[in-house]
């Protein structure tokens, strides 16, 4: 039974760590975030098992962390607040081609980040031709150019 108290803990744990560390770390992650990930997996793994290296132990909670992926997805679906707590929403950060500094530095997000999303898939080069900028629930960011009058 300890095992899957230890599941359940460790899952909810991480979930809280990844929502704080926010969208953009996840969709960009660079070489400090991988090795920040690589260990905390290690970390995590020694706060499973303790000294239970079992082939059992181990079935044990791959199938916990299974089933509460699984109940939190059925969860998500029916309460909306809930999924919104857990994977946040898609946030504007630039409206009507004006940047929305605030919003910019609570999602961690630089005008670098939003030109570079603008060029790369539209082309665009001002932050003037950008109608909307949406840092989507992934981390992505969306570009919505204004209209060409052709």
């Amino acid at each position: 039974m300890e095992l899957v108290i230890r599941g359940v803990f460790m899952y909810l744990f991480l979930m809280v760590i990844v929502r704080v560390m926010g969208k953009r770390t996840m969709a960009q992650a660079s070489t400090f975030d991988f090795v920040l990930l690589l260990t905390i997996s290690q970390v995590t793994q020694q706060a499973l098992v303790g000294m239970d290296y079992s082939l059992t132990g181990a079935v044990i909670l791959i199938i916990v962390f299974v089933a509460v992926n699984v109940i939190f997805s059925v969860i998500k679906g029916k309460w909306s607040f809930f999924s919104k707590m857990m994977e946040g929403t898609s946030l504007i950060l630039v409206d009507n081609g004006k940047m929305l500094p605030i919003r910019m530095k609570h999602s961690q997000v630089a005008e670098d980040d939003i030109m570079l999303a603008a060029r790369s898939t539209h082309g665009l080069e001002r932050v003037e031709e950008i109608k909307y900028a949406v840092l989507e629930k992934d981390g992505t960011i969306s570009i919505i150019p204004y209209k060409s009058e052709s």
